[in-house]
């Protein structure tokens, strides 16, 4: 069994103590001195919620006191929720009072909080920072993590000790994840990218540079952080890369990243041909996975070579099982098109708020043993074996009776040279059943007229696939909290129209 993030993490504090652990704002934190504000989280933690059956709630926003936080609940053996902490009172409400939280934890006084925790604080013990994490039964639940709430109220995700430890074992050993490793952090904490920029970061002795998300749009921000504290591993968004390679074109290339790893979105071939000047000296990775499965398939790119877009998802992780079911729900057994299928040895045994049959379920051809989960892909398997993801089927509607991906249009749009940014949304038409509405920031005013792009998308795709309207804005697209383009406003604001 591989140890649990708490027990790696407090080994590599004894073992390591002046070793940097975080690096937030000019900051630098050292493994004990995280260590030491873990085990006073811990000790609070413990105190607010004395009953270990009962999960805590947190309220955090991103900070070494966070990090401390998280820490102290995983020592404490409390398995806790953590939600983006941006989300509205209401519905974080109700996700606290769906997971039976026992209590709402935060740093600072606020809405929905019930005890303030604070990692600085004297112990009243100094053999507090000598106990050892609580001892975790593989099927424990310690994180649990929240999907994005795109199609509404955010589904929550319990994840065990033991799928924790697994996917950070694989990680590290993947990534040569170790002390001297240094990693970005982009995503928020509550995303699950963090089980590998932070927790297996820490439980295997690494340093982690965590952004400020106040400043996650700034190019130059983003590539100072990157050079200054020569980071070897940057995961994220591709917007993420997109940023850096424009700071390194103007600044210049950023030669300590040794590994690129791509997860999210599909990268588009406007981002990726900029990559290989910006990042001269790393090996670039396409990362298939999601809250419910974590990683699932791993790509490396030739860098080299030809590359074509959408990257390939390549090889299914050890122990990854997987299949692609066609409008029919049966197994396909050579090439074809169909929903992914995938169970891992990572994944979550469902969620605990929603019911889990629509989305987890055995094998649809009846082979027993197996839980898959659905991801809601649509995957093509290749004559030569190799698959490649689409878009996702909440993505794929019908116009004029003809089925289209509006992610497949956003990557057309993408790859003309003058849209730096698109989003297509498929609105109601009494007619057509649907229409397509694209929203595109160009390279500066007037860079391409409408017919223009429309005869563009027309030589590229059916013609149910060309969207009716070609809008151009001049403010950059709506994000997530994540980096995703936020569709679901876009629509609605053209809804409310």
């Amino acid at each position: 069994m591989s140890r649990s993030v708490a027990t790696a993490f407090a080994e590599r504090a004894a073992s390591q103590p002046s070793a940097p652990a975080l690096v937030w704002e000019g900051r630098t934190v050292g493994y004990a001195e995280l260590h030491a504000m873990a085990c006073r989280a811990r000790t609070q933690v413990e105190a607010a919620a004395p009953h270990a059956d009962r999960p805590v709630g947190l309220r955090v926003p991103k900070s070494p006191e966070t990090v401390a936080l998280v820490l102290g609940c995983l020592m404490a053996g409390r398995s806790f929720l953590l939600p983006s902490h941006e989300l509205p009172d209401l519905p974080l409400k109700e996700l606290y009072e769906q997971a039976g939280c026992a209590v709402v934890l935060g740093l600072a006084d606020g809405p929905l909080v019930d005890v303030v925790v604070d990692p600085a604080a004297p112990l009243s013990h100094t053999a507090e920072e000598h106990r050892p994490p609580a001892e975790d039964a593989e099927d424990a639940i310690g994180f649990m993590l929240t999907t994005s709430g795109s199609t509404g109220l955010p589904k929550i995700v319990p994840l065990t000790s033991g799928a924790v430890s697994r996917f950070t074992a694989w990680a590290a050993e993947t990534f040569a994840i170790t002390a001297g490793t240094t990693v970005l952090n982009y995503a928020p904490l509550n995303f699950d990218l963090c089980l590998l920029d932070v927790w297996t970061t820490l439980a295997y002795g690494g340093t982690v540079v965590l952004a400020d998300p106040e400043r996650g749009t700034s190019p130059h921000y983003l590539r100072d952080l990157v050079a200054d504290h020569r980071v070897t591993l940057i995961q994220g968004v591709p917007l993420l890369f997109q940023l850096l390679a424009r700071a390194a074109a103007e600044r210049g290339p950023l030669t300590t990243p040794e590994y690129l790893v791509f997860a999210g979105e599909s990268m588009p071939a406007k981002v990726l041909a900029g990559l290989p000047e910006a990042f001269p000296e790393a090996r670039w990775f396409n990362n298939y996975g999601c809250t419910e499965t974590n990683n699932s398939f791993l790509h490396e790119v030739d860098r080299d070579g030809p590359v074509t877009t959408p990257l390939p998802i390549g090889r299914p992780l050890p122990g990854v099982r997987w299949l692609i079911v066609d409008e029919d729900g049966r197994a396909l057994t050579g090439p074809g098109q169909g929903e992914l299928l995938v169970n891992t040895p990572f994944q979550t045994a469902g969620y605990v708020n929603v019911p889990n049959d629509e989305k987890f379920g055995p094998h649809p051809d009846g082979v027993p043993g197996l839980v898959y989960y659905r991801s809601g892909d649509v995957a093509v398997r290749h004559e030569d074996g190799s698959l490649s993801v689409l878009g996702r089927t909440d993505f794929m509607v019908k116009v004029r009776g003809t089925q289209v991906s509006t992610q497949h249009v956003e990557s057309i749009l993408l790859e003309h040279p003058a849209v730096v940014e698109a989003a297509v949304v498929a609105l109601p038409d009494p007619v057509a059943g649907h229409r397509l509405h694209a929203r595109m920031r160009l390279t500066e005013p007037g860079a391409a007229n409408m017919l223009a792009l429309r005869q563009y998308c027309a030589e590229r795709a059916v013609r149910a696939a060309v969207p009716s309207v070609f809008e151009p804005v001049s403010e950059p697209l709506p994000r997530t909290s994540t980096g995703k383009v936020d569709r679901n406003r876009i629509r609605a604001e053209l809804s409310a129209c």
